[in-house]
């Protein structure tokens, strides 16, 4: 399945572009599936039709889901009161109904990875297009998978559950009580749900359209967008100038509107694969509407993003590693080797990578910023590098 994921800034209209992108991919006979993680059902609006917590059939081809977030949530608090009913039960705690569930913070987010990674593995849809958050908390979102893994990995390293049948043991012996076995049941399967997620979105078929509306303000919120993107390894397919006004315009409030696009359209055609999708003078309501946004459909063929390393020991006795960061300011680059990882920080994202195998018998002898790309070089540690025969 290929997977377009949209976002851009908040009020850009990316709800719409994800709508008529979808409609568009079914009416060339591609079955899909377009997925909102919008509270309010603006997808909905947009297609002229409701959507809701269960998918509804839009046309032959499409497919509207918008999750519903509470709903979820009370089901798997639910499921977790059964699974833990032992230790509730000698707690002598009070056991909460389904209806007095509210979601907690965080949960909203959960519930729609989960629904991502149902709708990634359905074998019915050819095309999954997602309305993701504005950028900034799609950004998040996209960051979450990959860090309750690596947070649960450090809590409950799995090589533990190998002393299974010692914990009673151990117990007695320390004279604390060992994690249960539910437990680490349960952090091995939400593992294994959050890994789902994060293959759906570490696919080289996935791809991010950005939207935006051209101007100042959203030339920074593109740059910072795309270079969170890029720290996770996703590639911008395109970029989506949404709204832009025609060049026709008189009076003086348009014309000056028309040339702060302008500006910012060239500024943006100089790094990203641009399409313009016209205002049409109202919000775009119902097929008709949406048929009229000359939005991009999928590229077939997506290069993959890579962060290759490539060996330099010849010329330069180093290896190196190629991350791209297109967008990056070196000022804000921040660089920490933590043993096997090593700690990326740029403008205001982070992230805590794990070194390739042959850069971990290696120290990190300096790195540059070039052309929008970190190159981190690395000499081989005498010690742990196999010597020449």
């Amino acid at each position: 399945m290929r997977t377009i994921l949209i976002t851009g800034p908040g009020g850009c209209g990316r709800t719409t572009v994800a709508a008529a992108a979808a409609l568009r991919a079914a009416g060339h006979g591609t079955r899909t599936l377009v997925l909102s993680a919008d509270r309010t059902d603006t997808l909905g609006a947009a297609l002229g039709t409701a959507t809701g917590a269960a998918p509804v059939q839009v046309t032959p081809e499409l497919t509207a889901w918008r999750p519903d977030a509470a709903e979820r949530f009370r089901d798997d608090l639910t499921a977790f009161q059964s699974r833990a009913a032992g230790v509730l039960d000698l707690l002598g705690a009070a056991r909460l109904d389904a209806e007095e569930v509210t979601p907690l913070p965080g949960a909203e987010e959960l519930s729609f990875l989960r629904a991502l990674r149902d709708a990634a593995l359905s074998e019915r849809y050819e095309l999954l297009v997602v309305d993701l958050p504005p950028a900034p908390q799609a950004l998040t979102l996209l960051a979450l998978p990959e860090e309750l893994r690596r947070y649960l990995r450090r809590l409950l390293p799995p090589e533990r559950q190998a002393a299974r049948a010692l914990r009673p043991v151990l117990g007695r012996l320390a004279g604390v009580p060992m994690p249960a076995d539910w437990l680490y049941e349960t952090a091995a399967r939400w593992d294994v749900e959050l890994a789902a997620v994060e293959a759906v979105v570490a696919d080289r078929h996935t791809a991010v359209h950005l939207v935006a509306e051209p101007g100042p303000a959203a030339a920074d919120a593109v740059r910072t967008a795309r270079l969170g993107l890029a720290l996770r390894g996703l590639r911008t397919e395109a970029l989506i100038a949404n709204r832009v006004l025609p060049d026709t315009a008189h009076d003086p409030w348009s014309a000056g509107l028309v040339t702060q696009q302008g500006k910012t359209l060239a500024e943006w055609r100089a790094s990203f694969d641009v399409h313009g999708v016209a205002h049409l003078g109202r919000d775009p309501r119902g097929a008709d509407d949406l048929a009229a946004l000359a939005v991009p459909g999928a590229d077939p063929a997506p290069a993959p993003v890579e962060w290759p390393v490539t060996d330099r020991i010849t010329e330069d006795g180093v290896l190196v590693w190629h991350i791209p960061l297109p967008g990056a300011i070196r000022d804000e680059l921040d660089l920490v080797r933590r043993g096997d990882e090593i700690v990326i920080t740029v403008g205001p994202f982070r992230r805590i990578v794990p070194l390739p195998s042959a850069l971990r018998r290696c120290t990190v002898a300096g790195a540059a910023l070039r052309d929008g790309e970190l190159r981190i070089r690395f000499e081989p540690d005498p010690g742990l590098w196999p010597r020449e025969q």
